[in-house]
């Protein structure tokens, strides 16, 4: 039996179809509801569901950023938006990342007919789904994995952490760790630094900051974590480069 997740953030949806659909028609069954997607990520992970409808407009939620965490956490799993934002661009990008269906609300009973149908058979067709799951999922990794970067840059100065970048892209800190490594060949500890380092040496070009406020405005925890990481990535301390900068 293909077990199915239902996300939305209007309950009276949400009891609409979980009651209003017959799921016994296609040997499927609702194990689990979410009224938001932080939520719904959590219970697919809980339930492991073979099927998934989502609507992408809710609150405090990218919806590109969490139907990519879907595809690429969860490549093999079957997913259509449903949805009262109605925009052909955004459709094309959903699609684009892996999504079967792209569903406006009201939807019809035939349209969600339909999309059970082309799920449960794409779910049946074994050689095919995997061969499709290897191609979207691809996209859905370059998306996480772009979208982590650009949170990187913009909040290297604060303290952190890979959980913190793992919550904005809706996957999970084992996942995020395996395709950063994966697409950059690195951890997510040398990419951080690595940003850091770079704006340090910028920074150390001006003659008027001090090692310290560098270290600091560059997001170390202190001046000593900061001269072990720049001499290990530059090879010289940031007293050296700077010098050298001020000779060439």
């Amino acid at each position: 039996m293909y077990k199915v997740v239902l996300i939305d953030d209007e309950p009276i949806i949400l009891e609409g179809m979980s009651k209003g659909f017959d799921w016994k028609k296609y040997d499927a069954q609702v194990v689990g509801t979410a009224e938001d997607g932080n939520e719904g990520i959590e219970v697919i992970r809980q339930k492991h569901p073979d099927i998934v409808f989502t609507d992408i407009s809710m609150p405090n939620m990218d919806g590109l950023t969490m139907l990519a965490a879907l595809k690429s956490e969860f490549p093999k799993l079957q997913v259509s938006i449903l949805t009262g934002y109605r925009n052909f661009d955004y459709a094309q990008k959903a699609i684009r990342l892996g999504i079967t269906r792209f569903l406006t609300k009201p939807s019809k009973m035939d349209e969600l007919n339909e999309a059970m149908e082309v799920m449960t058979k794409k779910l049946k067709e074994t050689n095919a789904k995997m061969e499709t799951g290897a191609e979207e999922e691809g996209v859905a990794n370059n998306f996480i994995v772009q979208n982590a970067l650009t949170y990187i840059d913009a909040h290297y100065k604060e303290k952190l952490k890979l959980s913190d970048v793992a919550d904005q892209v809706y996957v999970s800190q084992w996942h995020l760790s395996k395709l950063l490594n994966r697409h950059t060949g690195k951890s997510f500890s040398d990419i951080l630094n690595q940003k850091r380092i770079e704006e340090a040496k910028e920074l150390l070009k001006d003659p008027f900051y001090r090692i310290g406020d560098i270290a600091q405005e560059t997001g170390f925890m202190d001046i000593a974590h900061f001269s072990r990481v720049f001499k290990k990535m530059v090879g010289v301390s940031a007293n050296e480069y700077r010098n050298q900068k001020k000779n060439n």
